[in-house]
């Protein structure tokens, strides 16, 4: 159950993933300056777009760490399954006789011819 669980979260925080990544290339391009505006105006427009692209990266790369545990908690599982599967193998490998029998050969009559 725990490693549905595991894919789930990773589904959903890949679709996280790339959903800020479209929001993050929606806000375009910094905000070129505007000659007409003072010099504060186009510090606060500059500013205004600096603070939401920053806040996104952070988003981004709060997504990415639990993408990336969640992976690492997915990978362990697998080194677990490997693990049961090795000692499984051992297991049943103990179990086969190391000499196996042999068989009997069937036993050829010799034809005796008289001279």
């Amino acid at each position: 159950m725990t490693e549905i669980d595991a894919g789930d979260a990773i589904y959903d925080l890949r679709k996280k993933i790339q959903q800020i990544q479209a929001d993050l290339s929606q806000l375009g391009d910094p905000v070129s300056e505007i000659p007409e505006l003072i010099t504060s105006a186009n510090l606060l427009r500059s500013n205004e777009y600096l603070s939401k692209a920053n806040e996104k990266k952070t988003e981004l790369l709060s997504a990415y760490e639990q993408y990336s545990m969640a992976l690492e908690e997915l990978l362990s599982f697998v080194f677990e399954i490997q693990h049961d599967l090795k000692e499984i193998l051992k297991a049943q490998s103990s179990m086969i006789p190391s000499h196996p029998k042999k068989q009997s050969k069937p036993k050829t009559k010799s034809k005796i011819t008289k001279k």
